[in-house]
């Protein structure tokens, strides 16, 4: 959605552009622009009632979550779920906005998930102020982003349970850091997002009704949640990695050992074959017919000995 909507005397409908920077009624207008053309940046330049501090938040290429009181409004930034960049490495999309009483203008680089749902209920009537649209917002971006962080444990737990196969080894590997790095994307952002809600909901302005506080501050206790559960996945990713490591360094020491107990039983035999195999006079039995066989058996009988000592000693047991 990129357009107005204007809320008066109990009636919602659509503006454009050009004829909601012009209004000067006593409703509640919500201007809201999507992407990056250059048009757009200069509607909010041009609207007197917007502060610049405020048009530099709204137009800034990089953001983070934040809420900082202006004059008689507030700058709020938010990330949530949207259309991911495949050129930024961001996961969450910025929300930006700018509310006062009876005014409201947001803007976001790609769509956000949550403005499609925020925009049907200003459509239903259940948004009738800067207050309600700021709450319908942090409600509806944790509740998106809610499922995508449980995820993240759920698919830890499956790699824990896949750590008794060893083939899976090299798999799990992949798998964690992964998780582990959206994790660490995802709390970039979570951590901040409860930050600025609480701010707000903490700032004394009298177009914030009590109602909206709670369901702001319901939103922040959510992304406080969804932040320690991100610290307990990046901390169980790391041990699972650890563990992982132990796991495969045992593996490459198990099958060391393997070859070094083989080339061990074939160190005597090797001695043994050199020295009956020299060019010398003086060979023992060497015009017997027997000869070779015997050589072989003696050659298979110091090999078993040999073997025998290394599992009497304990070396061959897993």
């Amino acid at each position: 959605m990129e357009g107005a909507l204007l809320v008066e005397e109990g009636r919602v409908r659509h503006l454009p552009i050009e004829e909601a920077g012009g209004y000067q009624g006593d409703g509640f207008l919500w201007i809201h622009l999507e992407g990056r053309d250059e048009q757009d940046l200069l509607f909010l330049r041009q609207q007197q009632r917007i502060p610049d501090v405020a048009v530099g938040a709204l137009a800034a290429t990089e953001t983070r979550p934040r809420c900082d009181p202006v004059e008689e409004g507030a700058i709020l930034n938010l990330r949530g779920p949207g259309e991911l960049d495949p050129q930024d490495s961001d996961r969450l999309v910025s929300i930006r906005m700018w509310v006062r009483r009876g005014r409201a203008t947001s803007l976001s680089r790609r769509r956000l998930d949550a403005t499609a749902t925020v925009v049907g209920s200003a459509e239903q009537g259940r948004i009738l102020d800067p207050g309600d649209l700021v709450a319908a917002y942090a409600r509806q971006i944790s509740r998106q982003l809610d499922p995508q962080v449980s995820a993240l444990g759920d698919r830890l737990d499956d790699c824990e349970s896949e750590l008794s196969e060893p083939r899976a080894l090299y798999r799990l590997r992949t798998a964690i850091a992964t998780v582990r790095s959206e994790a660490i994307a995802f709390r970039r952002f979570v951590a901040p997002n409860r930050d600025a809600l609480q701010t707000l909901a903490g700032l004394p302005f009298d177009w914030l009704a009590e109602e909206d506080r709670l369901h702001i501050r319901e939103a922040a206790d959510r992304f406080a949640r969804m932040t320690e559960e991100l610290e307990a996945v990046r901390e169980r990713a790391a041990l699972l990695h650890e563990q992982l490591t132990d796991l495969r360094a045992e593996q490459v020491d198990a099958r060391s050992l393997v070859i070094a107990v083989f080339a061990f039983i074939f160190l005597p035999l090797t001695f043994i074959t050199g020295l009956l195999g020299m060019n010398v006079e003086g060979i023992p039995y060497a015009d017997e017919p027997w000869a070779f066989w015997g050589v072989v058996a003696f050659c298979l009988l110091v090999g078993a000995f040999v073997l025998a000592w290394f599992v009497r000693q304990h070396w061959l047991r897993r």
